[in-house]
Order: structure tokens, then sequence, then C-alpha cells
């Protein structure tokens, strides 16, 4: 899209653009909306300590307090008693200096961000069997030439509109779209075959269709071999899920689990595309692993129009888990914990590899020992807010309550920045310069309409600032000199300085920062430029060279692993962490509207939107209504054994009678994320956001 300023304020345009071809939702057409929004933060708030009351406050008076208790916290309980919370909706820009700061200006190793309860498990997934995690390793419009086309766990039609032009131009070729989801989404509805398993059992399902791939010769045999290793473990466990086991788990009929495998396995373009639904499980992991499987088995990772791909959930959430903010990660998708990365990355930063601190731990888990003995006594949060986001909504709202300090950058006052001991205002979207990467790996340019409103600073203004500022805090009594600050190692410069060079509010500064830090690690954005992305309409990573080509599609010779051969795992099904009792008998799922984004904060402040999605639901099958003696609109109670959650009832034949599902975009008492389990996955760290024991009743 494009935005135009006149007198009458912003409008949003459409730009014809190769991705949306010009197409918006409702939250991109209303988003404009925000930037003179009445409830718009434009001076930071501190908290009073005597009337416990958020009081407006100047810039040094917000500042000087955010440092003095960090450097209160650290004193008494170390570096690691201040941790750091991001955003899949920062720019690459943000979150790298968010990760270099939680690294390298307070020295912790405590950052996570909200990408953990979104796209973690199939990045995991993904680096084990491919080497590299990349949304789509194949440009989105593949998706339109796709013969056959299975989503399993997404609806894109209510998530990501833009998207359906090309499930629309795919089906109106001749194409043929299956949807693997719970309940009839206005996605399945669009569908030939919809799939309608239990929650849970999408692993199942997936080694049930390889299993029936195996029995009928669609397995490429000749690409296991030339491309693959693995594969006989995989043959060896889905020997076990013959289709009738997998129709008594799932519920799915066995004739179509064969219609689907059959699709699948003698299409000439197959896809295979999963998302939340699938992923967020505490065997989220291994689910996705499962289609890959299945995709290998079928020869598509590299095929020209063919392939699997992941979905991503937020504004930059492939960029926003390639530069830093993961517990476990470096710039440019390195580990942390590889030595080879640490003397890299540090030496962009100009410190000693010594210096840099250990893994962190995923973000439930931090959240879930904020206050804790031995937990981090401080936050700073940067694009989230989990007093909506996070599984067990109403523990994690707690343990912000028991901190020294909490700190929330935020442009208006979220449920999460309610809590806050320090409210800093940042800019919005269209008042700042910087990149994000879509789904596809393609680095776009995000640019700056106006400046922000007076009172207002950048998310990188305020990193500069803290950074230079508790530099000074350790070391009072330096003395300024004529000293270079941007040297690696400068002598008789003020620290504040130095650390001020070191954390540049200037988001070009920072970008050509990332690309250096990038070099040559698995998203290496070292010859992607700014301009380069405005003459080409964007730049796939990897990307080396400013001469060389960029990456449009992966896969087509090797895989990104040391021997270039993909990698299958075997996986088997597992029960969900928490099963249906007589107490809980009904399977409880989470899910996305249409009208609304994430945790609300912005979309459910746009009277638009609001009208469209004013409130929380909880969606009931008919003959579960029936029995249970609840009407349409009747209020009703929602109760698992972390809490509870209340909202007006919606009838509808489109979800299973032993499911029920709710939006967990709202706060208060239709928190859905009240009754969600907080299990994880072991491997990424996910919660178990899909599925959770509950009972339901008239409220």
């Amino acid at each position: 899209m494009t935005l135009r300023a006149d007198d009458a304020g912003v409008t949003v345009h459409p730009r014809q653009f190769p991705t949306n071809r010009g197409g918006l939702c409702q939250k991109g057409w209303t988003a404009a909306e925000l930037l003179d929004h009445p409830e718009r933060l434009t001076t930071p708030l501190v908290r009073d300590a005597a009337t416990g009351e958020l009081h407006p406050a100047s810039w040094d008076t917000a500042l000087d307090r955010v440092v003095a208790g960090i450097r209160a916290v650290q004193d008494h309980a170390g570096r690691d008693a201040v941790a750091v919370f991001g955003g899949g909706g920062l720019t690459n820009e943000k979150a790298y200096a968010l990760g270099k700061f939680a690294r390298i200006g307070l020295r912790t190793r405590h950052i996570d961000y909200n990408g953990r309860f979104c796209m973690s498990s199939a990045a995991a997934a993904g680096m084990r069997a491919f080497g590299i995690d990349r949304g789509l390793p194949f440009p989105l419009a593949d998706l339109g030439r796709a013969d056959t086309l299975l989503l399993v766990g997404a609806n894109p039609a209510e998530t990501m509109p833009p998207l359906v032009r090309w499930l629309t131009e795919q089906r109106r070729d001749g194409g043929k779209l299956i949807v693997i989801d719970p309940r009839v989404t206005a996605t399945a509805r669009q569908a030939d075959l919809h799939l309608q398993p239990l929650p849970g059992t999408d692993l199942a399902v997936a080694n049930a269709l390889l299993h029936i791939a195996l029995t009928e010769g669609w397995v490429d045999r000749a690409y296991v071999a030339d491309r693959t290793s693995g594969f006989d473990a995989v043959r060896r466990g889905v020997a076990a899920w013959w289709p009738a086991r997998a129709e008594q788990l799932s519920g799915v009929p066995v004739a179509d689990l064969e219609a689907t495998a059959r699709a699948l396995g003698t299409g000439g373009r197959v896809i295979i595309l999963t998302a939340r639904g699938a992923e967020q499980h505490a065997k989220g992991v291994d689910t996705v692993t499962a289609y890959v499987n299945l995709a290998l088995a079928l020869g598509l990772p590299g095929r020209d129009g063919s392939g699997y791909g992941c979905l991503t959930g937020q504004g930059n959430g492939q960029g926003g888990r390639e530069h830093g903010q993961k517990a476990d990660q470096l710039p440019g998708y390195r580990r942390i914990d590889d030595p080879a990365a640490r003397e890299h990355v540090a030496g962009v930063w100009g410190v000693s590899a010594d210096e840099l601190p250990g893994p962190g731990v995923p973000a439930y888990k931090l959240l879930d020992s904020l206050g804790t003995p031995g937990g981090p006594r401080a936050l700073l949060v940067f694009g989230s807010n989990p007093v909506v986001s996070a599984p067990r909504a109403a523990r994690i709202e707690g343990r912000l309550r028991d901190l020294d300090l909490l700190v929330v950058a935020d442009l208006l006052l979220s449920e999460t920045a309610a809590l806050a001991d320090v409210v800093l205002p940042t800019a919005q979207w269209a008042e700042e310069d910087g990149t994000m990467t879509n789904l596809e790996g393609r680095v776009l340019r995000r640019r700056a309409l106006r400046p922000p409103p007076p009172g207002v600073r950048t998310d990188l203004a305020i990193i500069s600032d803290l950074a230079a500022r508790l530099a000074d805090a350790e070391s009072p009594n330096a003395t300024p000199t004529d000293a270079d600050p941007t040297d690696a190692n400068p002598t008789g410069v003020r620290p504040a300085a130095v650390a001020a060079a070191r954390f540049p509010a200037d988001p070009a500064a920072v970008f050509a920062e990332l690309r250096r830090a990038s070099a040559g690690g698995a998203a290496d954005y070292a010859g992607i430029s700014w301009d380069r992305i405005d003459a080409d309409d964007g730049v796939y990573w990897p990307c080396p060279t400013e001469d060389g080509p960029d990456t449009p599609r992966l896969f087509a010779d090797r895989f990104a692993t040391p021997d270039g051969r993909a990698r299958f795992h075997p996986v088997d099904h597992r029960p969900a962490a928490e099963e249906v009792c007589a107490t809980y008998p009904l399977h409880f799922t989470t899910g996305r509207v249409l009208a609304q984004y994430q945790s609300g904060t912005q979309t459910r402040r746009v009277a638009a939107l609001r009208r469209a999605a004013p409130e929380a639901f909880v969606e009931l099958h008919p003959d579960l209504a029936s029995r249970l003696g609840i009407d349409d609109g009747d209020p009703v109670r929602v109760t698992s054994r972390r809490g509870e959650f209340s909202a007006p009832a919606r009838l509808s034949a489109g979800i299973r009678p032993d499911t029920v599902f709710a939006p967990f975009h709202y706060a208060g008492a239709g928190r859905a994320n009240s009754v969600t389990n907080d299990a994880v996955d072991p491997i990424s760290g996910m919660p178990e956001f899909k599925i959770c024991a509950v009972r339901v009743e008239k409220a």
C-alpha cells in the first residue's frame, strides 16, 4: 500500500505489488486511523509510588527512572535479573538493535519475543529438515500455479486475506484446494475437500497420508535416494499408521485421507503449507516435521512450482526471528552457542566474544519466571502485549505484577502497559523508516510519511538513549575527550558517547550494521541495500553480495545442510498435554477473526473493526448447545484447570460437536488465553494454544 498525507489527514491507497497486487484487508485500509487516535500516547508515563497511578512525565524523568531501576536490580541480583521481551511486528532494524542492546547494553542472556508463540515450531522443523528456516522457500505466486494445494491449520481468508487472491487463481485454473482444520472456516468453505480432524491429531493424519503414498507407490524414490537421508526410519514408523487407525483417532474418514493422498501423490505441482493450527501444540515441531516428511517423500522441496512452506503470523514474522530477538540466536540466524558465530558478531559489535552472554530461555519460560526466586526482577517490553497473548494469561499477569520494574514501549496503553512502572510512547509504522521481511524471505522497505508527533520517539531512539544512560551510570566520573566514539575500543571517551555510537537511532545506520552482522549467516543480508530494495520491489535473502543475485527459490540444487541433503525425522503421534475428562469434557481451541489482529491493542480501537467484531464469542455446535441448554447469544462461561473466561455463545454447525472455539484478541472477561494450556514443545518452546480440556456452562 501507499500513504498520502494532506490537510484531512493520512489516507491509504492500493499499490500494485507482486505479493498482494494492491489488495489489502480491512485492517490495512483502516490502519491510518491509529496515527491520530485520541488514545495515542504522546508523553511518557511514570507510576507514582504513593498513589500507584500512572502520570505524565518528561523523557528525562522517565528514562532516569528506567536506568535507576535497571541498575538497582542488576546491582542486587546480577545482569540476568533484567530481561527483554520483543515482538514479531518490529522492523528488522529494531529487532536487531533490541537483541544487541540486551546482549551488550544490558549484558543479559534473557531476551525472547512473541514470535515464539507464532512460528517457532515451523522454524525448528525447517531447521532440522532443511538446515534453514524461511517461511516460503519459493515466491508466493507459486501458490496460484499449484495443481494441488494443501493448507494445514491455516485460515488465510480471515488471517491473511490478500493471499486468497492466489487461492482463487489456483482454483480458477483447475487446481485442487484441500484444507485440514477442525472448523469450517471461511477458507475451508472454498476448498474442494475439507478434512475436519479432532484438534491435536494433525500428526496422525500426516503419517497416514504418507502411509497411503507408500502403499500406492507415489513416493519419489529417486528424489529420496539422491537428495535426502533418514527415510528408512520414517518408512518403518508410518507403516503403523494405516488409514483406519488414523480415522479412529482423528475422525477423518478413510475416503478423505485416500483422496487427499491421491491428489498430493499424482498432482503435477504440489504445495503443502502449515500454519498455527498445526504448530501451536506441545508436539508442534513433530507435527510440522510429519508434513515435511510427506513433502520430501513426494519429492516436492526444490522442484519448480512445488514444495513445503509455512505461513507467517505477524507483520514481520520472518524478519523478526532472524536477527537476534530469540533466546538462542544472534543476527543472520546464527546460534549464540556457536563459537564462530560469537566471534563474528562480537567483532561487528566491537566487543570480545567472551563478553556475549549465553543462550536464554524461550518466551513462556521467561515470562513464567518473572519475579520468582532466581528469575528476572525487571522486564523491558517492546511491541508485545503478553497480558492478552500469553497462555495461562492470568498467571503471566500476576508474574508481571511481581516485578520490581516493568517498562513498556508502545503507542497505546495496552493491557500490559497499564501494569507498567514506566510507559514510553513510540512511533508508528508511518513515522519511521526501516525494513520488513515477508514470508517469502523478500526484504521490503517501510518509509516514513511524516515525523512522529511531538513527545514521541522511535524505538531505536529509545534504545540508543537507554544505552547511553546505562553506560554513563556505570562510569559516572568519566570525562569527555575529542576521541572518536565510533572506534571499536576508544580510550578517554565518555561511556555514554561510546554507547550512543554503538546504538545509533538512524535506521539506515542500523541496517548497514545488520548487513555486516548477518554476512555469512543463514539469513545473509550482506548484499541487500535500501537502494536495491527500492529498485527491485524487494530482495530475497540470502543475498551475500551487492552485485550478485538474490535467492527467490531455495533448494534447487542442495539443501542448507553440511552434505546438502534434507533430513527425514521419524515422528509419532502422542496425545495432547491435557486430555478431556468427566470434569472438563470438551476440547477448546483458539484462533483469529477477520476484523481483529493479535492481542487487539490497535484493532480494538478502530471504529470500523470494532463494529465488525466488537467482542469475544464462544463457538459451539448446535447439538452441544442443546445438550447444555444454551441458545445463540446466551452468555457462557468456559473453564479449564487454569482459569475461565465468559462471552456470548455463537452456534455453528461448522465446528465439531466435541470442540469449542474462541478468538484470542480480547482482554478482560473475554480473554480466551485465561484458559489455554502452558505446556510447551520441548524443542521450540511453543505453548499448546490449540487444544486444552474445558467445560462450558451458561453463565
